[in-house]
């Protein structure tokens, strides 16, 4: 039996919502890198026996519901005075989730100005070996240094106006050297050279209890369709692989050629992902 939602309590570093992210890890590797490494608040939900049934973090703007597919969860009671004191960007989560999140917060008047939907997808297991012949003979792909911070950031830049500014966000190009200069320091990043000319990049962007997602990748449009994404991909899965760690990610349902790369690789779809943007 599910208790009222004053059952709601802030979750800290509480064990049982380390738990209950584990079992769930797959579906939910950025929820579980806020909860583990950027934690700004997080409220977890129990049962009558004291176990944990749903979490909802939030993080720099974002809330992500992690919510087990069990239905009936009520929402906190506080979440009408939670959005008067701060502010949301975004809502991510398995699709299913995030629109239980999404009509509670209709109910208090915010409505998301867009919503993307993707296929969340995963990879346990070595990719395709013929990932790795894949691309022109040339292609060199290396870990990025100092000096390519300048390429780099064209490809950022493009990649975020291409793939994930919602519709009538302005980009930001200070903000966008500062992403990068914290990814290049922090996470795991591939670029993809060739004739001297950086085309491609690849990175993680958070990390769970045993598990990487990646993001970032970007292939220069006058490049695509040489098979360079299928071995930047490649290489860099099998790293993280060989390391003992698992990798997700979620790309948009409406991108059907990374889609079909990310298949061919290897990867599973698991479930339908949504990003809605306030």
């Amino acid at each position: 039996m599910i208790r009222p939602g004053n059952s709601w309590r802030r979750a800290g570093r509480f064990s049982g919502s380390q738990t209950f992210l584990k079992a769930r890890e797959p579906y939910c590797v950025a929820a579980a890198a806020r909860f583990l490494y950027h934690l700004d608040k997080a409220w977890m939900f129990q049962d009558e026996q004291k176990q944990v049934k749903a979490l909802l973090i939030y993080s720099k703007g974002s809330l992500f519901p992690v919510f087990g597919s069990r239905p009936g969860i009520p929402m906190p009671c506080f979440m009408e005075r939670f959005l008067k004191k701060k502010a949301l960007h975004s809502v991510q989560g398995l699709r299913r989730e995030a629109e239980v999140l999404e009509n509670s917060l209709a109910r208090l008047g915010a409505e998301p100005v867009e919503r993307i939907e993707y296929d969340l997808m995963a990879l346990d297991a070595p990719p395709d070996p013929a990932g790795f012949r894949a691309g022109p003979e040339k292609l060199v792909l290396r870990r990025a240094e100092t000096r390519d911070m300048d390429a780099l950031f064209r490809l950022q830049a493009a990649y975020e106006q291409e793939e994930v500014l919602p519709k009538g966000a302005a980009f930001n190009p200070a903000a966008c050297r500062r992403l990068l200069e914290r990814t290049a320091a922090r996470e795991y990043l591939l670029i993809a050279e060739l004739g001297g000319r950086i085309l491609g990049k690849i990175n993680t962007n958070a990390r769970s209890f045993s598990r990487y997602q990646i993001g970032g990748v970007y292939i220069l449009p006058e490049y695509r369709g040489l098979g360079i994404a299928s071995r930047l991909i490649s290489v860099f899965t099998q790293s993280i692989l060989a390391a003992g760690m698992g990798v997700s990610l979620f790309v948009k349902k409406r991108n059907r050629a990374a889609s079909s790369v990310y298949r061919r690789i290897g990867f599973a779809v698991l479930d339908d992902f949504r990003i809605s943007y306030y």
